[in-house]
């Protein structure tokens, strides 16, 4: 209650203590323009992060279904995320029910992008990582289907992404599901591990720069890429605070493959 009335109650204090009564007033109205802005600011954020967790859940919804068949590993992967996201009761069931419409074959995927394009403001840090989110899915059960990578296209098109900068997406995706299976392997045990040489090469993916790079141009790869993954910057931006530990999971990606070419070069 006070947060709604924080601006008019500061207002009027202030007015009170340099213009009396008629100051007093004059700043209670300012306070009062204040609240208002803030609560309208506040109002458009809470309405974008929930429109930013429908089209991601419907989007997914719509790439599981343009194969045909909605796999099990594309519908685990969807759940996971709910889970990691602490999507619960009436939250959770919304994401569910996103995920349905979007397996609809009339579910209007050009409008629900260009809307949520315009929700967050084009903002590229927030559709990039709404992308990789997409990625994730198509890369849910190892491949990428045809049908997947078409419909990957014109997503990619209708957020303003070009084709080069979709197949970096890829890459970093692939690389991405690359670094998880290397952490969560376990050798000797019929677990998968990676091996070193193609561990370096989905690191030099991730931060999407060539082998033959020197260090300075590795290095400023590294922080652009952190960048844009920051945690912190994206929840500035918009990005569903349900989402922070997915954002944080990026980041140790990014950081992990910066740590593996470091070593590799013996950079200091």
């Amino acid at each position: 209650m006070l947060a709604h009335i924080k601006g008019k109650l500061i207002g009027f204090l202030f007015g009170l203590l340099i213009g009396n009564i008629p100051g007093a007033l004059l700043g209670l109205w300012l306070g009062h323009l204040v609240d208002k802005k803030l609560a309208n600011a506040w109002q458009f954020n809470k309405g974008a992060q929930a429109e930013f967790l429908y089209t991601t859940f419907a989007t997914m919804g719509h790439v599981a279904k343009s194969s045909g068949q909605v796999s099990a590993e594309e519908i685990r992967l969807a759940e996971q995320l709910m889970t990691q996201m602490r999507l619960h009761g009436e939250q959770r069931a919304q994401a569910q029910q996103a995920f349905r419409e979007g397996k609809d074959s009339d579910f209007p995927l050009a409008e629900t992008l260009r809307r949520f394009r315009a929700r967050v403001k084009d903002s590229r840090n927030l559709l990039r990582f709404f992308m990789e989110v997409q990625l994730q899915l198509a890369f849910a059960d190892g491949e990428l289907h045809p049908a997947e990578r078409r419909l990957l296209h014109r997503i990619a098109a209708e957020l303003g992404f070009s084709e080069r900068e979709l197949e970096q997406l890829l890459a970093f995706a692939e690389a991405q599901l690359h670094m998880f299976r290397q952490g969560r392997g376990n050798a000797g045990a019929g677990g998968y591990r990676q091996p070193p040489q193609d561990r370096l090469r989905d690191a030099y993916r991730i931060l999407e720069v060539e082998v033959g790079a020197d260090d300075s141009t590795v290095k400023r790869a590294y922080r652009r890429q952190m960048s844009k993954h920051h945690p912190d910057k994206l929840m500035a931006q918009g990005l569903p605070k349900e989402m922070m530990d997915m954002a944080k999971e990026k980041a140790q990606d990014i950081q992990q493959a910066w740590e593996t070419i470091k070593a590799a070069r013996n950079i200091r």
